[in-house]
């Protein structure tokens, strides 16, 4: 069989079959995650592009409406069992599938997470620097932040930045609700579309903004993996109802090793793990999973290691006692070159 022959062949399925146009889109939506958007318009067509990610926006929308009514004990059951040895605060395991290898950080007592920032202005900071630079026992990467052309210094987030019960960062302008990720001053994750009000109001203490929410009330929003906005390194947070915050990190973009996993695969993930709420966090380059001594876990998808970034989650041993100062303090959004290093 000829090459040209098995071109046609492979044209047919790729753009006139069921199987070609799921794999078509599912390709494209990978682009659209990455540097290289505007590719995708080669296999879609420019119209189709701009409808996926209109379609997607919307859709995101729509999945951070619904009312999160999950609880969580108090205080960590221990069942009526006297425990001779108390549990690790954090453990951490592999997680293998189709096409990805990634890990799941377990987070014991969901207070012991901070939400920290960069200690010097105009650029942001390596997951690994914060956590050496506080003694952090573990972190990963947060919210996303203004990058233009990917080359961006990672100090301007995106949406609000909350810190400690604080409002570090707020760019939201006249919008008057957000998609956020992050935890109350009791230890319950937050996720959804709130008000700045509302968060006030539900004791918010640490939180990004990011979308979209995959799991709520204990249900996937995500129908099927055609519809899991592509296959990408990914970073996702979740909570089960014993309180324990997960880390989803599956690293990507690496033949041979990790191509990456879709939302519906993360979210399939977190429901074997007992998730009742989840949400998707800054994946792509920026996706890092770092240990004491800032020792890096997985494998960061950029070709220069890793990211400068605005913000991160940090676990700590004493987290009452972590100082952190608003780096932002007396900036407007409007005062930082998002790429100016």
């Amino acid at each position: 069989m000829t090459g040209f022959t098995i071109a046609v062949l492979f044209s047919g399925w790729f753009f006139l079959t069921p199987s070609g146009n799921e794999y078509r889109f599912m390709l494209a939506d990978s682009l659209i995650t990455t540097q290289h958007r505007e590719w995708a318009k080669y296999i879609i067509g420019e119209k189709a592009l701009r409808e996926r990610v209109g379609l997607y926006v919307k859709q995101f929308e729509e999945m951070g409406e619904e009312r999160d009514t999950h609880t969580i004990p108090a205080e960590p059951e221990q069942g009526g069992v006297v425990v001779d040895e108390p549990e690790k605060p954090i453990s951490i395991e592999e997680i293998d599938g189709e096409g990805y290898h990634g890990y799941l950080l377990t987070v014991q007592d969901p207070k012991s997470i901070r939400l920290v920032v960069p200690n010097k202005r105009g650029r942001g900071e390596k997951v690994s620097s914060m956590v050496k630079r506080t003694g952090a026992i573990a972190g990963v990467n947060a919210g996303g932040f203004s990058d233009p052309n990917w080359r961006g210094n990672g100090f301007k987030p995106i949406g609000l930045v909350i810190s400690g019960g604080k409002i570090f960062y707020n760019g939201l302008g006249s919008k008057n609700s957000v998609q956020i990720v992050g935890i109350d001053k009791d230890g319950k994750m937050l996720a959804g579309k709130y008000s700045v009000d509302e968060l006030i109001e539900l004791g918010v203490s640490e939180a990004v903004s990011f979308s979209p929410r995959i799991i709520v009330n204990g249900k996937g929003l995500i129908p099927n993996r055609s519809q899991g906005w592509g296959i990408a390194p990914r970073t996702v947070m979740g909570q089960r109802e014993d309180g324990a915050i997960l880390f989803l990190m599956i690293d990507g973009r690496q033949p041979g090793y990790s191509i990456g996993a879709t939302l519906y695969d993360a979210q399939e993930i977190l429901l074997a793990h007992d998730v009742v709420i989840a949400a998707n966090l800054d994946g792509g380059s920026s996706t890092v999973l770092v240990t004491e001594n800032g020792e890096i876990v997985n494998k960061p998808s950029s070709s220069s290691g890793e990211r400068y970034l605005p913000t991160a989650f940090l676990v700590f041993e004493n987290p009452d006692t972590i100082e952190i100062p608003n780096i932002w303090a007396g900036l407007k959004p409007s005062d930082i070159d998002a790429g100016k290093w």
